[in-house]
């Protein structure tokens, strides 16, 4: 079942966006237990400061409840978190 945002903030996601992800993903893990994870990342260009901690938290406290992750964007690396993906690997 794909949770969807639509970031309307120029391709950026801010607190509130987040906030209904993690809602939507816990009730998902309620239901399915581990979940496996695709990012469609495309028109993506970051996070505000705020949801950008958010994220971090997100990771730390639901580790285990993801079985796998997998991440697309545009071809070519062009944005912000390409890039950073990339000098992390």
């Amino acid at each position: 079942m794909p949770i969807q945002l639509n970031e309307e903030n120029n391709g950026k996601l801010v607190k509130d966006d987040y906030a209904d992800f993690v809602s939507a993903f816990e009730r998902l893990v309620r239901q399915h237990r581990k979940l496996r994870v695709l990012f469609d990342m495309s028109g993506f260009h970051g996070w505000d400061v705020s949801a950008a901690w958010e994220d971090f938290k997100f990771g730390v406290e639901r580790f285990a409840d993801i079985k796998r992750t997998a991440m697309v964007g545009e071809s070519g690396g062009s944005t912000a978190w390409q890039r950073s993906a990339s000098r992390s690997q």
